[in-house]
């Protein structure tokens, strides 16, 4: 068998690293390092000092974007920083990963957006992940604090609402930008599917940005319709076709139920 080197471009954040790649088990794996801070504060003592740092002997690995159609994964040795007042060890943080979570950033934010148009159950098969690993990610999308820049110009719009938890009537309402349908990104999200979810979702455009939008994509829900009218003077209602579809099944299978009771 004739093997051949491929290239391929990837897109890491600032400050990390690629210091090696395999193949294991149909995974791409990377392995990663990064930057470390030349200073550090105790967490305990609160002593401020030059970073003391050593690398655990351990390796761990967290979700990243898929690659190719493949699940990727990073591993990187956590980073220690031992007080020289105290002697106590804490880890450093890591630049491209909350803490106590097993993926990065980026795949959180991949997650979100897959959500947009779907379903937890569809996003977490689609992915190759646990339905209760989306709903978490979802949760910690929640307390994120997003800024829109009064710059960017956005067109179109789209209005979600999103199970928080499955069979609970916990709902987050997602607001995202689809200026670009082949790339919409998350603008805001608050918890909720009422009238004030989506007042809180639409209050982070300035009146020139909501002056500018043409069209906003929602749901057969009656709370989107009302305030888009209101806050969104120049711009046109469009049903999401996927809710739509979901309807009509909904309404043909009741039919179909009936029809089978009385024959």
């Amino acid at each position: 068998m004739n093997s051949i080197a491929v290239e391929i471009e990837m897109d890491f954040p600032d400050g990390v690293t690629v210091r090696g790649y395999e193949r294991h088990r149909g995974a791409h794996v990377f392995e990663v390092a990064f930057a470390t801070p030349e200073r550090c504060v105790c967490p305990k003592c609160k002593h401020e000092g030059p970073a003391q740092l050593r690398e655990k002997q351990e390796m761990l690995a967290i979700r990243d974007l898929d690659l190719l159609g493949s699940p990727s994964f990073w591993t990187y040795q956590p980073v220690l920083h031992q007080c020289p007042r105290c002697r106590q060890r804490t880890q450093v943080p890591t630049p491209f990963k909350r803490p106590h979570v097993m993926y990065t950033y980026r795949f959180e934010q991949c997650v979100l957006e897959q959500l947009v148009g779907s379903s937890v159950e569809d996003v977490a098969r689609r992915l190759s992940i646990s339905a209760e690993t989306v709903e978490h990610i979802l949760e910690l999308q929640l307390a994120v604090e997003r800024t829109i820049s009064p710059e960017r110009v956005i067109t179109s719009i789209g209005l979600d609402e999103l199970s928080l938890k499955k069979r609970h009537k916990l709902y987050a309402t997602i607001l995202s930008d689809l200026t670009d349908p082949e790339h919409p990104q998350i603008l805001a999200v608050a918890k909720g599917r009422d009238r004030a979810a989506t007042e809180a979702c639409l209050a982070k455009l300035t009146p020139e940005q909501r002056a500018q939008i043409r069209s906003h994509r929602t749901d057969m829900s009656a709370v989107y319709p009302e305030v888009c009218r209101a806050r969104l003077p120049n711009s046109q209602l469009v049903v999401d076709r996927f809710h739509v579809a979901k309807q009509l099944g909904e309404i043909v299978d009741r039919v179909r139920k009936k029809h089978a009771l009385t024959s």
